[in-house]
């Protein structure tokens, strides 16, 4: 499944939601309240085709889904500390009881131990210390609120705006700042200043005035006040606050963009001198905001979103400085609250994943503190991660599928009917500048300026972001680092990246089932090779093919072949149009079209490179099934999932990506190869009349 953001501003990725395994749970305190799962010493195996996640009872030809997955579907239930389940999902499970058995090992050990492996095994006891952080309750956020409250003026805003930007490295405080590399010259990092400053999940949670909306905004409300209680305030006082809190949210997301106008790169391309960008905010100091970030030589910003700070200076004009106070007050407890002791962490669950996903019930404590390990010192545990479970040979081999099925990509253009020899051209150009990054990067992440203390958990992680904000900061106006990655070889994903314009694959996503060494091609080709062709094709789909070889924002098509490529993304977008989600809610399809397009394109690639692959020998049929058969079959286990309703609303509202069954379904609907293979007769469900094809 695959995913982007702006931290990976036009990067996509094949998106889990790093659901975690819940065969048990544990309250906030850590205290089991079920036998508690074991580390793994070795990663266990899953076949890439599992027979017994068939429902044979099904047709293929009539929901080849439920024929793929309705076995694994009826026999996997969502764990109760899970908004939503899938084959993903299992594996990153696997993965973190690995990482455990890890994290536990190297933290009790008493010598021997590398400085990487001493810090992340500190960094794990200190998290799992849940005595102590009980004890310390709210205490860890004096200093920040502190802070806040030495605010005289509003002339103090931007100082202390970049102060708590940096403690808490997000864009939920007004507004983001950070690093992202130049839109029309990607070999430079520039500044960039993007919206935020809201907690739910999209602009639309504010502004949509059907009554699921209204309720669930009553109840987001009735939770800030609660966070409120908790930090000291009396009932009256939380009520009144987090009312406050409401109507400021409302007003930055009626300004902000929405989810589709964020795919457009042309409309986050608003680069502009700092004197500028002064002039959209007359009232915010951004030489003092800057010089408290340590970046006073910044010069020019991309201000992803200028309507958006135009609308926030005049929020700020007619605000008092104690309300900017109270919105700022509650944005630390809401960004730290994980961190702090079981009633913050409680109710902080009760709304985001109790009542806004439908999750029942708090992860384990180990499940948190290993999710936490490899958010803040990803690559000293993906070391570790790799060294155990990714070798040499299963490297070259994705090597060898991803360098096929870029061939096949290269055949693909060249015989397009729709296509002019000029865009072509730049096409494969673009092509064969693709950097791929398999397992790891090439230089590991120096971690030797964060300070970590086996005593001092909250400590840790504030230090740890501060790192990773000063390390992102510092990028800014310096040379491109190619070799970045930015994903943890743990991870459970895959992404390509158009303006580093590379697919990368983490160590974590080339294990069984996902990608099975000891299963014959077909499968493989199907899974991990519709993966790999997913990647590569979005440098080519909606928004990628925006970008040049070089990463630039820059058009290479005639106009001609721009329409025609407009006509045929827009079959796809009418057929996921029709698709239901949940409830009478449809994709949204001008959303999810990238991945809808990757999903498609990417498995025709692996189809091509996978007849490659069999040209000197037969495969044999297994299990029943035809090579050709046990290739889709493959294909589609990667989406088996079981989802919670609420789970699926928040998806439809934000996910760029189709849920399962549609990325199965919709995809071999359009494939005369998968008709074929099943004998489906003109007219079955899974038989398009007019397919869809791009690529």
């Amino acid at each position: 499944m695959r995913r982007c953001l702006l931290s990976l501003l036009i990067a996509q990725s094949l998106w889990i939601a790093q659901p975690i395994s819940a065969q048990n749970t544990t309250a906030a305190s850590g205290t089991p309240t079920a036998t508690i799962d074991k580390p793994l010493a070795e990663l266990p195996y899953t076949p890439g085709l599992d027979v017994s996640a068939l429902d044979t009872t099904a047709s293929p030809c009539d929901n080849f889904y439920q024929f793929s997955c309705g076995g694994w579907i009826k026999n996997n239930p969502i764990p109760e500390d899970q908004a939503r389940w899938s084959v993903y999902g299992k594996l990153y499970q696997d993965n973190q009881r690995f990482l455990w058995g890890i994290l536990d090992t190297v933290s009790r050990k008493t010598s021997g131990n590398s400085t990487n492996q001493q810090k992340i095994g500190d960094y794990f006891a200190a998290c799992m210390n849940a005595d102590a952080v009980e004890q310390l309750g709210a205490a860890p956020l004096k200093p920040l609120l502190d802070d806040l409250d030495a605010m005289h003026t509003k002339a103090d805003l931007p100082a202390t705006l970049a102060r708590m930007h940096l403690a808490t490295a997000g864009n939920g405080m007004y507004f983001g700042f950070g690093s992202e590399q130049d839109f029309s010259n990607a070999s430079q990092v520039i500044a960039f200043a993007t919206g935020g400053g809201i907690s739910l999940p999209d602009r639309d949670y504010y502004t949509k005035t059907d009554t699921a909306s209204i309720v669930l905004r009553a109840k987001y409300q009735a939770h800030v006040a609660a966070m409120f209680v908790l930090a000291g305030d009396t009932p009256q006082a939380a009520h009144k606050n987090a009312a406050l809190v409401m109507r400021t949210e409302s007003t930055l997301a009626k300004a902000s963009l929405s989810v589709v106008d964020k795919r457009d790169p042309y409309k986050l391309f608003n680069s502009m001198p700092v004197a500028e960008l002064q002039g959209l905010t007359p009232g915010f100091d951004w030489h003092r905001y800057l010089q408290a970030l340590g970046m006073g030589q910044v010069e020019v910003v991309n201000v992803t979103e200028p309507a958006f700070y135009r609308a926030l200076t005049r929020h700020w004009k007619a605000s008092s400085l104690m309300d900017i106070k109270i919105y700022l007050r509650w944005h630390v407890l809401h960004s730290q609250a994980s961190l702090l002791s079981s009633a913050f962490v409680n109710e902080n669950f009760r709304f985001f994943a109790q009542t806004l996903r439908g999750t029942p019930q708090l992860q384990p404590r180990w499940k948190r503190c290993v999710a936490l390990v490899d958010a803040q010192l990803g690559e000293a545990l993906g070391q570790e991660f790799v060294d155990r479970a990714f070798g040499p040979e299963l490297k070259q081999r994705t090597l060898h599928m991803t360098e096929q099925i870029e061939q096949a990509m290269h055949d693909e253009v060249q015989q397009l009917d729709w296509m002019s020899p000029a865009t072509k051209r730049k096409a494969i150009q673009k092509l064969k500048a693709i950097v791929n990054k398999i397992g790891y990067p090439d230089t590991w992440r120096d971690y030797s300026d964060v300070q970590i203390s086996r005593g001092d958990f909250y400590g840790n992680v504030s230090r740890a972001t501060q790192f990773e904000a000063r390390r992102q900061l510092n990028k800014i106006s310096k040379p491109l680092d190619r070799g970045e990655w930015s994903m943890t070889p743990p991870t459970v994903n895959a992404y390509y990246s158009a303006q580093m314009n590379d697919i990368n694959f983490p160590a974590g996503v080339l294990q069984p089932p996902l990608f099975d060494p000891k299963m014959d091609d077909a499968p493989g080709y199907g899974n991990t090779g519709g993966t790999i062709g997913h990647e590569l094709i979005h440098g080519f789909d909606d928004e990628g093919r925006q970008f040049d070889a070089q990463g630039n924002l820059k058009d290479w098509w005639t106009s001609a072949d721009r329409k025609q490529f407009r006509q045929r993304a827009q079959c796809i977008v009418d057929q996921y149009a029709k698709y239901v989600v949940v409830d009478n809610i449809k994709i949204n399809s001008q959303l999810t079209l990238g991945e809808d397009m990757a999903d498609l394109g990417g498995l025709v690639l692996a189809w091509m490179a996978w007849k490659v692959q069999t040209t000197a020998v037969t495969p044999e049929s297994r299990d029943g099934f035809t090579p050709e058969q046990r290739f889709f079959i493959g294909f589609a286990q990667w989406a088996c999932e079981n989802n919670r309703p609420e789970d699926l609303r928040v998806q439809a509202a934000t996910d760029p990506h189709s849920p399962g069954k549609y990325r199965v379904n919709g995809v071999v609907v359009n494939l005369p190869e998968f008709s074929k293979a099943f004998a489906c007769k003109p007219g079955s469900a899974m038989v398009a009349a007019k397919p869809c094809r791009i690529w």
